[in-house]
């Protein structure tokens, strides 16, 4: 097939460059062609050495957003998208099925006053977890777009409905994990002897706690040696601002090393395999309907996880990767952290174990193989 995927999310990296680069590496080793639509101002963090098309219209970014000027934002890119919906019908002869690999019921909603609903080629729309207020809205769009049985929403979940609720245009598939795609995989260092690295990666921000997570972890009783490195990357100046406050706190204390700055490609993974576990102490709520970027990198690149127990428990459900504590719980966090530290050599092998048996359930060529069946069954 020709794929084609529709790009209008700018970011500075992280996991939104990771997953395209998953849909475009995947379907290419299953023998598909594939390229970029993106708008006409979109730049790219990442060279993903596929064919580019430009459409009319420019991308907008949220980044350091807030107030009037992100609702201005938010109006702009609703008239974009009907732009781009306009192009991409118009293109739709030069491929097999159309992707939009970051979709939320908004963009469905769209596309009920776009002719790109008459679309006579798969058109899906992948969304990467609905919350319980969405719902009802993403629901009702995908209602209205049930006349074309070529337009797909595809959640990215661990059941097989939507809070109860079936369609036949809706379907839930598990979400992939993130590789390391560009450096060869180190043998497993003895770790006994060696200290224990722990990292806490990602976009910080200030949700995650991070200054809960020192204290504790500075208050912990270890029976062995152990390192914590903190990296995290900001997309808002007061994140940024918090970020360094915490950094110059901390900075001169043993063992515990800080990078502020956004990673991609070789060396964000180089960063991942060079730690031994990692930690999310972070909690809210939208961690039980949206997959953890950080999860299925811990789990893609082999790695324990210390994690709050509102991280996608169906995974921990399924396999032991990792621990985790009450969502919110520094005692327990507390508690936790300590067992996990002190135990890490005695638990490694049975995290081992879980960690190959979900990275094969979650790899991601079982993650393309299932948008591809869904793409060729289209039109029932």
């Amino acid at each position: 097939m020709r794929i084609a995927i529709f790009e209008n999310i700018m970011t500075p990296g992280g996991h939104e460059v990771e997953f395209d680069r998953i849909l475009v590496e995947e379907f290419k080793n299953l023998g598909h062609a594939v390229e970029f639509y993106v708008p006409e101002n979109f730049s790219f963090q990442f060279d993903y050495q596929t064919p580019v098309n430009r459409l009319k219209g420019d991308a907008v970014t949220y980044t350091n957003s807030r107030g009037l000027k992100k609702i201005l934002a938010a109006a702009r890119r609703e008239i974009n998208r009907q732009r781009w919906y306009s192009q991409l019908f118009d293109a739709q002869k030069n491929f097999d099925a159309l992707i939009i690999p970051t979709s939320t019921y908004r963009y469905l909603r769209a596309l009920n006053h776009s002719e790109l609903k008459k679309i006579s080629v798969p058109l899906i729309f992948i969304l990467h977890g609905i919350n319980p207020t969405e719902a009802p809205k993403f629901l009702a769009a995908a209602d209205k777009l049930s006349f074309n049985k070529n337009i797909k929403a595809v959640v990215l979940t661990f059941g097989d409905d939507i809070f109860g609720e079936r369609r036949d245009n809706i379907f839930t598939i598990y979400p992939p994990t993130y590789t390391a795609r560009d450096i060869k995989i180190p043998a497993p260092r003895p770790l006994i002897s060696a200290p224990l690295t722990i990292g806490f990666f990602g976009q910080y921000r200030r949700e995650k706690n991070l200054r809960g997570l020192l204290e504790v972890y500075l208050k912990g009783n270890y029976t062995r040696k152990v390192k914590l490195m903190i990296q995290g990357s900001t997309m808002h100046a007061e994140d940024s601002e918090d970020f360094e406050k915490i950094i110059e706190q901390y900075r001169g204390v043993e063992g515990l090393s800080f990078l502020h700055k956004g990673l991609i490609g070789a060396e964000w993974q180089r960063t991942i395999m060079n730690v031994d576990a990692l930690l999310m102490p972070y909690s809210a709520p939208r961690y039980r309907y949206h997959w953890g970027g950080m999860l299925f990198t811990a789990i893609g690149f082999g790695k324990p996880v210390v994690a709050s127990d509102d991280m996608n428990p169906e995974v921990f459900e399924l396999y032991r990767v990792g621990e985790t504590f009450k969502s919110g719980n520094l005692d327990d966090l507390a508690r936790v952290l300590e067992d996990f530290i002190n135990g890490f050599d005695k638990n490694f092998p049975t995290y081992k174990k879980n960690l190959q048996a979900a990275g094969e359930d979650f790899s991601p060529v079982n993650f393309a193989k299932r948008l591809e069946k869904i793409m060729e069954d289209f039109n029932g």
